[in-house]
Parts: C-alpha cells; structure tokens; sequence
C-alpha cells in the first residue's frame, strides 16, 4: 500500500484548483486516479463547492430530507460489505453491496434502502457467479460515506462522522442489522450436559459478527453496548475477528430487530 504524504496531497490540490487535469495530477505525482478523483472531491466538499450541479439533490448538499432509518442500515451494509467504485473521472461513482444468491430477501433490503437514502438515482442488481452486486449511482456519494478513500477499510482508520454517529444513536437497530446482514450470521451451537446421570446433547442460537477492521468492530460493539446487549470476543488461531452474543435474552433481542439472513 502506498503512502502520500501531506506535502504530496497538498502539491496535488494546488495544481488540480487550477485546472489540471486528473489524469494529469496522477502521473505527475506517480498517485492512482481514484485517489487523485477523490481528493479534489473532499476539496470541493470542503470548500463548498457542490459535485455536479445536474445529480440529484443531496442531504449534505443540499439539505434534502434523509430517510435517516434507511441510512443506518444502508451504513451498516457499507461498512461490512459495500465498496464505493468509479472506474474513470468522467463515470459516476457507485456504491456496490454483494450479496450471495442464498439471501434473495437481504438484496431485496438492500434495494430498499438503497432507494429510500438515493430516491431519485439509479439502483441496479448486476449477476455475478454465486452472487450479485446491488448497485446505486450517485455523484454524492463520498457526501454520505466519508469513510471511503484508497485502500482498504482495515488498513485505514474507520470514524463515524458526528452527524453520522448522531444517526446511529438514533436508529441503532437498524445499523446492527446492516452490520450482522452484511458480515454477521445466525448460527445454531451445541454443547452435552449431564442430566439425570445421562449425557444430552443441548442446543442453543448465537450471533456472529466478523470483521478484520478494528474500528469497525469497535462500532459494532459500542451500539450493541448502548442497547444493553452483553457480546464477547471469540478469538480464533490467535486473531480476535469474531464478536459473538450467546446469552438467551439478548439473542432474543437480535432475533426481535435483527433476525436471520433470507
């Protein structure tokens, strides 16, 4: 993974304000386009300056309402799955969240809430071998996910923006289900207690969440936090990547709000 330094970054800007090209910038500083095209957008937003006049209105832009119930789950999938692309400076970037072909019910959700937070841009569901990526296109998307830039989610800091976080406190259900739908799983453990002189075999449900990003997991465990749900770490060959809820009244909860994948 490459590194730039401030300095770089700085260079880059000065000559991008005025005028050269992406492309141009790229080469000169030995930088990849995405992440020059993401520069001067965080530039422009900085500066207020609105990325392309012709998209859609834009809640940060533009103070359009936000379904804010939609977002935080939409947030949640992002963060665990979703990756946002833009293949050439003149392509408007998307947001893309793969799904596997076994969980028709989860890209259904997915559209949803894709729909509800972007209502008037294009959503689309692109078949791909055992899955498929549900797709929304939109100029403002580095607006509403300000944690996308170059490389990836674990090798950079993941932080919730205050408006962002606000959200999450408000609709904290609805980010846990994202996260679980996206990298979660609902699973049925086993376990033999003696009874009556006898070995029985005992079942019982429990949540997964895995993910290699601290940061993220740290999201994770911070909300269930707040909603009273007691998680533990289980750390497997040495790599503690795994969060699970066991306890029957709080896997009741996640079974209330979150529910399985379909």
């Amino acid at each position: 993974m490459n590194l730039h330094g401030t300095d770089v970054r700085q260079q880059a800007l000065t000559l991008l304000r005025d005028g050269t090209r992406n492309a141009d910038v790229a080469r000169q500083f030995n930088v990849p386009l995405g992440t020059v095209s993401y520069w001067k957008h965080m530039d422009r937003a900085k500066r207020g300056e609105c990325p392309g006049s012709h998209d859609p209105k834009c809640p940060r832009c533009h103070g359009r309402e936000l379904d804010e119930g939609a977002y935080s789950y939409l947030l949640g999938l992002y963060l665990g799955d979703g990756h946002i692309s833009r293949y050439s400076e003149h392509r408007v970037p998307n947001l893309m969240i793969t799904c596997a072909e076994s969980w028709p019910g989860l890209m259904d959700e997915c559209e949803q809430a894709m729909r509800a937070v972007f209502p008037d841009n294009s959503v689309c569901r692109v078949r791909r071998t055992g899955c498929r990526n549900v797709k929304v296109y939109s100029k403002h998307l580095h607006c509403l996910f300000p944690q996308h830039g170059p490389g990836k989610k674990h090798e950079r800091p993941i932080v919730l923006e205050p408006w962002q976080q606000a959200i999450v406190d408000a609709y904290p259900w609805e980010f846990i289900r994202g996260l679980i739908h996206s990298d979660g799983c609902r699973i049925t453990n086993w376990t033999t207690r003696i009874v009556a002189g006898e070995r029985k075999r005992y079942e019982y449900p429990r949540y997964f969440f895995t993910n290699v990003s601290d940061d993220i997991r740290r999201l994770f465990t911070d909300t269930l936090e707040k909603l009273g749900i007691e998680w533990t770490h289980c750390t497997r060959n040495g790599n503690p990547y795994n969060i699970s809820v066991a306890k029957k009244a709080h896997v009741a909860l996640l079974d209330a709000h979150v529910g399985p994948k379909y």
